[in-house]
């Protein structure tokens, strides 16, 4: 990253300010600042967004060398104390006064750091990540969410298999170190990539043969296991990676439906259905869990998926401005949400069908403490070990009877998820 012009490091501060500013999810706010910059060729979008989400990963570190939360100042402490980058190799890029703001920044200690800051996580989400796990794990875990994901496929089995497309990608990147496209280890329909192949034009991605999904994710449609000829129902479907994995799994037999209450989230699973090649999938537009067109299916479904709206905490290494977006009382609110969600996704669930509870989050609060709060509330569900559901199907993860999966243990996304299995109806006749 050696000669970088100054200009592209003026570009690259605007952009974080605009992200700092708070006005919306990094991702979006960086596709407006492209779209607005369209003379920047692909690697200089590739410097701005590599360095913007590198600062993002590292901000509580960086303000502290950097004495605030200035976004040229946040950016040089990256570099030079991130990137490793000496006064030498930015004699070019800097101006005099980012020259002074470098060497004070090389100067400064990190020794006795607080763990918070060593984990560059709010005070707030330490305390409880801490509390959760101990302060080892915890900043295990933190320290993994610092490091950028790779990319996770997944081979669309109604249109390809595995072994087919992992020997295209080889074939195609012989410049690579191939031992860097891989079979994910857990999913049986995974590959692994690094991020630096662009795969939106790519012939296997436009043909519908491969999405783009985290490895955690495709489990998440193991674990609800959908059979053929079954009613599934994915009640907060979003943009339908994981109801389109389940289909996959039903080999296009039964009836899937998709919920949701964005129509642009439903507006993008349709384009992805297109590409699918997909028949056996319905998607149904809600204004709530409370919608009168859920009622009438109550009872009606063999398994219902609710991914769940959440904090999104687990999904760092591809969003870490979210750690900086939450807040305890957003947590807490989501709780309730999910709370409620929840109950009323227990309803559209058959005697003898399955419920199945996930979210992207590592906070206990809106995990294990709804599972367990769920199961209080209705007795006529019990719990159904994650790992036996999952060990049925040959696949290598056990983590108890609930799913967690943890980037520095399974090298995907933080995932939980429970199983509920719903007592199946009574064949004894009423009594007199």
């Amino acid at each position: 990253m050696k000669n970088i012009h100054p200009q592209l490091l003026r570009f690259a501060g605007t952009a974080l300010a605009d992200i700092l500013a708070g006005t919306g999810p990094a991702d979006a706010v960086l596709g407006s600042f492209f779209r607005n910059n369209r003379e920047l060729g692909t690697k200089e979008r590739a410097f701005v967004a590599e360095s913007v989400y590198g600062v993002l990963r590292r901000k509580r570190l960086l303000s502290y060398l950097a004495d605030g939360d200035d976004p040229r100042k946040l950016l040089v402490a990256w570099l030079v104390r991130v990137q490793g980058m000496s006064l030498r190799d930015l004699e070019d890029t800097l101006n005099t006064q980012q020259k002074e703001w470098a060497q004070e920044i090389k100067a400064k200690s990190t020794d006795n750091l607080s763990l918070a800051i060593q984990a560059d996580m709010p005070d707030w989400l330490w305390e409880k990540l801490s509390a959760q796990y101990g302060d080892e794990q915890a900043l295990t875990i933190a320290r993994s969410m610092q490091q950028q994901a790779m990319m996770d496929l997944r081979v669309n089995t109604i249109k390809a298999t595995r072994e087919d497309v992992l020997a295209k990608f080889i074939s195609e990147n012989t410049q690579l170190n191939q031992d860097t496209i891989v079979p994910t280890p857990l999913s049986p329909t995974g590959i692994r990539l690094p991020q630096r192949l662009n795969i939106s034009r790519h012939i296997l991605f436009t043909e519908g043969k491969v999405e783009v999904q985290d490895e955690g994710s495709q489990l998440l449609a193991h674990l609800v296991a959908p059979r053929r000829g079954e009613m599934i129902a994915d009640l907060c479907a979003g943009a339908g990676g994981k109801t389109l994995a389940m289909g996959a799994l039903m080999r296009n037999t039964g009836r899937l439906y998709a919920f949701d209450i964005s129509e642009k989230r439903l507006t993008n699973l349709g384009q992805r259905l297109k590409r699918s090649g997909l028949s056996n999938l319905h998607s149904q537009l809600i204004s709530s869990e409370q919608d009168a067109k859920l009622k009438r299916l109550n009872g009606k479904f063999n398994r219902v998926l609710v991914d769940a709206p959440c904090s999104g905490l687990g999904t760092l290494r591809r969003n870490p401005d979210l750690k900086w977006r939450q807040t305890p009382q957003d947590v807490l609110e989501l709780t309730g949400k999910q709370t409620s969600i929840l109950a009323r996704a227990a309803k559209l669930v058959k005697a003898g069908g399955r419920l199945i509870y996930a979210t992207c989050s590592l906070l206990s609060d809106e995990n294990e403490a709804i599972a367990d709060a769920f199961l209080a509330a209705h007795p006529d569900f019990k719990l159904i070990p994650a790992n036996e559901v999952l060990a049925q199907q040959q696949i290598p993860v056990d983590t108890g009877e609930y799913l967690k999966l943890l980037p520095h243990l399974h090298q995907t996304d933080g995932f939980f998820a429970a199983v509920f299995e719903k007592a199946a109806a009574s064949s004894e006749p009423p009594s007199a």
